[in-house]
């Protein structure tokens, strides 16, 4: 689903036997409360909740990086302290991590800036289970973290609105002249009665990103193009792309 794009979750093995007879597989347990965490500047502190929806305890470490996804923890430079980076859960139980920003490296004033939190659920190993073909696995979800300094201009729930679209070669282009990060679904392409779509990816504040459909050879007009953005609360939300 859609969805999975911005809360993604990944697979990882912790531990692999030498002959693999058979494989347990198993699905993420610990639930985020949140698909977005929204720091504003005059807060000290925001929190995220964590719920262990399993039926037996897990490990869970949790780190921020700006969007370096395959580096390790110890290695990642951020200006933000989060509490506790490592915690056990017991099953049905929940966990509040605590997010601090500190200010090294100092963050823009004039935009957000965009960091990504990370949640990896490592399952307990089970009690008198001896066999070496079992497959662990833990999974990590990453959501977005946005600092939002205080004064900026506009919006965050109308800055989709104010996206800039422009026809190039008949190919689609995009920009982002507001101060906000616009996370965008799906955007839609109705042409001579047939209706395509593409997902959408993150524009940030004065970025610019270039999508051309697959199954069209051009885009020519942009009353009948449009697109879904993600809010603040999680939700999508869609648009024209001549609406302003």
């Amino acid at each position: 689903m859609l969805m999975h794009r911005y809360a993604k979750k990944a697979a990882i093995v912790c531990f692999i036997g030498a002959t693999l007879g058979w494989v347990n597989y198993a699905s993420a347990g610990v639930v985020i409360g949140s698909t977005r965490v929204i720091y504003r500047e005059s807060k000290d502190e925001v929190t995220v909740k964590l719920t262990n929806n399993n039926s037996s305890p897990v490990l869970v470490q949790s780190w921020i990086d700006k969007g370096e996804k395959n580096i390790s923890p110890e290695k990642l430079t951020v200006p933000f302290i989060l509490t506790p980076p490592i915690n056990r859960m017991d099953p049905g139980k929940g966990q509040t991590l605590r997010i601090s920003y500190i200010g090294t490296p100092a963050l823009p004033t004039d935009k957000e800036s965009v960091y990504w939190l990370n949640v990896l659920e490592v399952p307990a190993k089970q009690k008198g289970v001896q066999d070496k073909s079992r497959l662990n696995i833990a999974f990590r979800t990453r959501i977005k973290i946005f600092y939002r300094p205080e004064g900026l201009s506009g919006n965050a729930n109308t800055a989709p609105k104010d996206l800039v679209w422009k026809i190039r070669d008949g190919t689609l282009q995009v920009m982002n002249p507001t101060p906000y990060n616009v996370t965008l679904g799906m955007i839609y392409y109705k042409d001579n009665g047939k209706n395509h779509e593409i997902e959408g990816d993150m524009v940030i504040s004065g970025g610019t990103q270039t999508y051309k459909f697959k199954d069209t050879a051009k885009v020519s007009n942009l009353s009948k193009l449009s697109y879904t953005a993600i809010n603040d609360y999680g939700a999508f939300v869609k648009y024209n792309a001549n609406d302003h």
